[in-house]
C-alpha cells in the first residue's frame, strides 16, 4: 500500500484542532462505499482530519446528514458522495428537502454513474415496459435511485404506481438485489453506480455458473425516458454506454450517465476544504488502485460542474487555481 503523506501543519491545522469529517457513502457492494472509505483513509493517513466513512441510503441521505448533523462548534462536518440530480433537489429545496434547502458546496466531481436496470437474459425482459407485473427492486426506500426509477417507469407506463404495476415491489440494497436475482426470487432491479459495481460483477459470475447471462435493459438516446430526465435535469443527465466487456453482457448497453459529486457543508473552513482536496489529489493513484471507478477522478474532471448552479467551496477553488485548472 502506498504511503499517504501531507504535512500535519497545513494552513495552521494542528493535531489538537483536527476536524472530524464523517463521509456518507452508500451500501456495501456499491462504489460509493468503497470510494468514501478510500477517501477517509487518505484523510486519516495524511493528517488532515479524523475521518470516518459510514454506510447510508445514498445521495439523499448524505445530503440530509450534511444539513442536519454538521456542527461547526464541535468541529464535526458531514460530507458525502452524491448524484447530481439529488444535489439539484437539495439545492432547490424540492422533494425530501421541501422548504429546507441544503447549504452544500462541491469539493470535486468524482466519476460517472451509469443507470443500470439489471435482469437476466432468461427473464425475457428486454425493455422497461416488460417490468410490468414482474418482481422488481428500486433500491432503498426514498432514495434517489428509487426516485429515478419512478421517473423512468412513468415515461413508459403513464401514471406508474409500483404497488399496482409491479408484480412485487422490493426496496433492497444493490448487494441484496443481486443475490435475490441470482437466487431467482427477483426478476430485475434498478441501480446507479460506477463501472464496474462489485455486486453486479458477482451477479454476472453467479449467473454464468448456472449457464445464464446478465442483461442490462437499454435506455436509448432518443427514448422518452431519456428526454424526460434530460428535461427535468438539464445538463446533468448525459448519454453513455455500458460496454459489454464490463459484465460480460452480449451487447453494449446505451443508458444515462450522471457525474457524481463529493460535497461538504459550506461551513467547512476554507483551509480544511483546501487540505482535503490537496490530500485526495496528492494520493490520486492510491485512490485509483483502491477503486476502479476512480480512474475518472482527475483535476480536469473535478471542476466539470464549475459552470453549473452548484457552488464550489472556496477552499477547493483555491487549490484548483493553484494547479492552473481554474482560471
Amino acid at each position: 500500500m502506498r504511503r499517504f503523506w501531507l504535512p500535519v501543519l497545513l494552513f495552521g491545522i494542528g493535531l489538537a484542532q483536527k476536524p472530524q469529517v464523517v463521509i456518507g457513502t452508500g451500501g456495501i457492494g456499491g462504489v460509493y462505499f468503497y470510494y468514501g472509505t478510500a477517501i477517509a483513509e487518505i484523510l486519516n493517513r495524511s493528517g488532515v482530519a479524523q475521518a470516518t466513512a459510514i454506510q447510508s441510503g445514498g445521495s439523499l441521505d448524505n445530503l440530509q446528514l450534511l444539513r442536519d448533523r454538521t456542527d461547526p462548534q464541535k468541529g464535526v462536518y458531514y460530507c458525502g458522495t452524491v448524484l447530481p440530480h439529488a444535489a439539484q433537489l437539495a439545492l432547490l429545496g424540492e422533494e425530501r428537502f421541501q422548504g429546507r434547502p441544503v447549504p452544500f458546496a462541491v469539493l470535486f466531481a468524482m466519476y460517472p454513474n451509469y443507470t443500470q436496470v439489471v435482469t437476466s437474459e432468461e427473464s425475457g425482459i428486454r425493455v422497461l415496459q416488460d417490468l410490468r407485473g414482474k418482481r422488481v427492486s428500486t433500491e432503498v426506500a426514498g432514495g434517489i435511485i428509487e426516485y429515478e426509477a419512478r421517473l423512468l417507469m412513468s415515461a413508459v407506463i403513464p401514471g406508474f404506481d409500483p404497488q399496482r404495476d409491479l408484480g412485487k415491489w422490493e426496496r433492497l440494497r444493490v448487494s441484496e438485489s443481486a443475490q435475490a436475482l441470482a437466487d431467482g426470487t427477483l426478476d430485475a432491479f434498478f441501480w446507479s453506480g460506477g463501472l464496474p459495481t462489485s455486486s453486479l460483477l458477482e451477479l454476472a459470475g453467479a449467473l454464468a455458473r448456472k449457464g445464464k447471462r446478465l442483461f442490462l435493459i437499454p435506455i436509448p438516446p432518443q427514448s422518452t425516458p431519456v428526454q424526460l430526465l434530460q428535461k427535468k435535469f438539464p445538463g446533468l443527465a448525459t448519454l453513455g454506454i455500458v460496454p459489454k466487456s464490463v459484465y460480460n453482457t452480449r451487447y453494449d448497453t446505451p443508458t444515462l450517465t450522471w457525474w457524481n459529486l463529493f460535497v461538504c457543508p459550506k461551513s467547512l473552513p476554507k483551509e480544511t476544504a483546501y487540505a482535503i482536496v490537496r490530500a485526495v489529489f496528492d494520493n490520486l493513484e492510491a485512490l485509483r488502485t483502491a477503486v476502479k471507478a476512480a480512474r475518472d477522478t482527475s483535476l480536469e474532471n473535478a471542476i466539470r460542474y464549475r459552470a453549473s448552479p452548484f457552488p464550489y467551496h472556496e477552499g477547493a477553488a483555491a487549490y484548483y487555481r493553484e494547479k492552473g485548472v481554474w482560471r
